[in-house]
């Protein structure tokens, strides 16, 4: 395993599940062989998983789990559980250094409150953010916080920003992160008292790691004029959700369109490369994968719902957070 990356998987997390987590690391060993997958979970089920596919057993390991934590459980019922669940064992992992790096499709309510408890918070650091990515026309926004807080002060905000531009140098290197706060206008007065306090402090900071934007509306998120965008968990997740929403209801309806009567469907025949890439462009699988910034460790949130090429996505966002070294970069930000 040397120079491989060690992601602890919670094989029993999300809906279709532990098939679903077997057929997505069988689609990312087909793209890359760089990681080693320690499956936590019911090794009865997986064994007979895994048993039909002769490579994967020379890329996974099963660490056997009695319980696991349902989807619809409360984090306090989870907290109960402890010790032998396997999302509780597949992040404890990386206490006892056998991994690198945690992914889930389970519950996240329980994931953020078992890893605040088993990784602990980053000094100085009040509240962790859950961080995605999201498309721009050019390229990948990291927008975060997408729910884990509900109310975030100024600091808190200032702590976001710090921590988001280190995922973003992580997952891009190339690139040089520009950084815009989300709010309901542009001008200097605007917005609640604590992202005003965050705008002035990140105003006046000279910091050659990002360029600061100032603030940016909802509807110009993907211009591509910024690639960090940071906000409080409310705001984050109606935007996100409503975005989500929009992407949907455009594709189900360009799809309906174009196949009601004998001349859309002909004129779908000289469309189809450009809508081919419209439609991959809208794919939601390409963007799963959020990762919670400001424990010591690591922790990947795949959605519940997605299936095994959205897991697999996850998977490769889990390569790049632990090449990039992203907690190291946070805890330098974070000093500076």
């Amino acid at each position: 395993m040397k120079n491989m990356v060690i992601i602890a998987v919670d094989a029993m997390g999300g809906e279709n599940s532990p098939q679903k987590i077997v057929n997505g690391i069988e689609l990312s060993l087909k793209e890359s062989n760089e990681n080693f997958f320690k499956l936590y979970g019911n090794k009865d089920q997986l064994n007979i998983l895994i048993n039909n596919k002769p490579k994967m057993n020379k890329y996974c390991e099963i660490i056997h789990c009695d319980r696991h934590i349902e989807d619809e459980e409360s984090p306090l019922s989870a907290a109960k559980k402890s010790e032998s669940t396997s999302m509780w064992q597949s992040i404890e992992s990386q206490i006892n250094g056998k991994s690198q790096i945690t992914l889930s499709a389970g519950n996240t309510g329980a994931l953020l409150i078992l890893s605040r408890l088993i990784l602990s918070m980053i000094d100085g650091v009040e509240k962790p953010a859950l961080a995605g990515l999201w498309p721009n026309k050019i390229g990948m926004n990291v927008v975060l916080d997408l729910g884990a807080n509900i109310e975030c002060s100024d600091k808190n905000l200032i702590d976001f920003t710090y921590m988001g531009t280190a995922l973003y140098k992580a997952l891009y290197p190339k690139d040089h992160p520009v950084i815009a706060l989300l709010n309901i206008g542009l001008e200097e007065i605007k917005g609640h008292e604590e992202i005003k306090k965050a705008y002035q402090h990140l105003k006046q900071l000279k910091n050659k790691d990002f360029n600061f934007h100032g603030y940016i509306e909802g509807n110009h998120i993907m211009d591509g004029n910024v690639n960090v965008i940071v906000t409080d968990g409310f705001s984050g997740n109606i935007a996100l959700k409503t975005a989500e929403g929009t992407a949907n209801f455009i594709a189900n309806n360009l799809k309906e369109n174009l196949t009601r009567g004998i001349l859309s469907k002909i004129s779908l025949l000289f469309s189809y490369k450009a809508l081919k890439k419209f439609k991959n462009q809208l794919d939601p699988r390409k963007y799963n994968g959020a990762i919670f910034l400001g424990l010591n460790g690591p922790v990947v949130k795949s959605h519940g719902s997605t299936d095994s090429r959205g897991l697999a996505y996850s998977i490769k966002m889990c390569n790049k957070i632990v090449k990039g070294n992203l907690i190291e970069k946070i805890k330098k930000n974070l000093i500076e």
